[in-house]
Formats: C-alpha cells, structure tokens, sequence
C-alpha cells in the first residue's frame, strides 16, 4: 500500500464495538488495521465482478 492519509469516518456503534472485540482477540492490530483489511477485500471483490461482468 502507499502512503496512509488520516482521515475520520463516523460508524455504527454496534459495528465499531465488534471491531474492537476482533482488535482485543488479536484479529487485528488495530482499528486501522481492521478497515483497511475490509476495505481492501472490499476492492478486491468489486474487481473480480467488475472483469466477471466485462468479460
């Protein structure tokens, strides 16, 4: 990945509380961690359906 930007997101309470439960089982380091992982498997899934649909 390149250089890391910080930015702020707002998000569910619920949905935040289940990141930092996954953070303190060591799942991810951190909460960075966490939504860059998402984000990129997220990245990830919309390519291979994008060239799935193109192709």
């Amino acid at each position: 990945m390149g250089k890391k930007v910080k930015t702020s997101i707002a998000l569910d309470e619920d949905l935040l509380l289940w990141v930092d439960k996954l953070v303190a089982l060591k799942r991810f380091a951190n909460r960075t961690h966490a939504i860059e992982y998402a984000l990129q498997r997220l990245k990830e899934r919309e390519k291979e359906e994008l060239h799935v649909k193109e192709g």
